[in-house]
């Protein structure tokens, strides 16, 4: 019984392949991760406590066919004289579904020569 006496030759490991499926999924991970910065919000700290004023809060809402001011309706063309006064006031602007965004900006327009007035439209 003879042996064979001949040295085995190791096959080579190929990396071509493995380099190959490296590359894909570093692409597959570049591809799916996202790098900007999605829905960040900058909150502003509080700043000194000063004096507070007080304010009036009027509520003014917005219909398709009128405005109210604090539930009695008024012409935009008066609402300038009734919402004018020598104190600190809040408009919370209420809006209809059927009013219309021209009718906002035209609302808006009007109230924004007061000085001693600050608006906060709700959705």
């Amino acid at each position: 019984m003879a042996l064979d006496t001949r040295k085995k030759r190791r096959k080579r490991l190929s990396l071509t392949s493995l380099i190959d499926v490296i590359f894909l999924l570093l692409l597959f991970f570049m591809l799916s991760s996202t790098f900007s910065k999605f829905g960040e919000i900058e909150l502003t700290s509080a700043g000194a406590g000063g004096s507070t004023q007080e304010s009036t809060i009027r509520f003014l809402k917005l219909e398709a066919e009128r405005i109210t001011l604090d539930g009695k309706p008024l012409p935009l063309d008066q609402l300038g004289a009734a919402l004018q006064s020598d104190k600190h006031q809040t408009v919370l602007i209420s809006l209809e579904k059927e009013a219309s965004s021209q009718q906002l900006i035209d609302l808006l327009t009007v109230l924004r020569p007061m000085k001693m007035l600050q608006t906060r439209v709700l959705g």
